[in-house]
């Protein structure tokens, strides 16, 4: 999009409200979105794309790809600037390896794209969920890309998903240091991160 000095209002740190109408993005219909929105139905996976209301879900979905969400749909930690819901989450689902690497199967993916929401709850940070999810993919000759949570800063964590064969990893800053205590939740760090 482009913005013009007369349609741009500049969001204030935590607004999560209504957004300016050239800032709306619709949803396409049509058979590539409505095969993946099926798809991650009967399979009953999240994704950042619908949890983090990304203004290109429906340009992803009617191209037939996702970005899966794990570890449930609720992030232990809440940063201002994302619209994922925090609280307490439900324990992780044994079976949601399984179901990611059929889903993936059934849109025909070669290169999967994971990312997770933040579980402070658990000990390995979820780094153990994300290694089996990650190795079931590669066991099934995909090209995984995870984008990660900082686990807290446990360096042991950090190396399962890495040995899981990860090819990509990456994770996400947000924002420059001197807004992060701003937007970033409490937990997360700058340095850590």
């Amino acid at each position: 999009f482009m913005a013009t000095p007369d349609r741009f209002s500049t969001p204030q740190v935590g607004d999560k409200g209504r957004k300016p109408d050239w800032f709306k993005v619709r949803l396409p219909s049509g058979q590539g979105y409505e095969r993946v929105l099926d798809i991650l139905r009967r399979t009953q996976l999240a994704t950042v794309c619908e949890q983090a209301r990304c203004p290109n879900q429906g340009e992803c979905w009617a191209e037939g790809t996702a970005t899966f969400l794990l570890l449930g749909s609720v992030c232990t930690r809440a940063c201002r600037f994302c619209a994922v819901t925090s609280g307490r989450p439900a324990p992780p689902d044994e079976d949601e390896p399984a179901r990611v690497t059929a889903a993936v199967g059934a849109l025909g993916l070669r290169y999967v794209v994971l990312t997770s929401v933040d579980r402070d709850d658990l000990p390995d940070g979820g780094a153990g969920h994300l290694a089996r999810t990650v190795r079931l993919l590669k066991d099934h000759g995909h090209t995984v890309e995870l984008l990660a949570p900082d686990f807290g800063g446990d360096e042991r964590a950090l190396a399962a998903v890495i040995d899981a064969g990860v090819d990509v990893l990456a994770h996400n800053l947000e924002t420059v240091r001197r807004l992060a205590r701003a937007v970033r939740a409490a937990r997360a760090s700058t340095d850590r991160s």
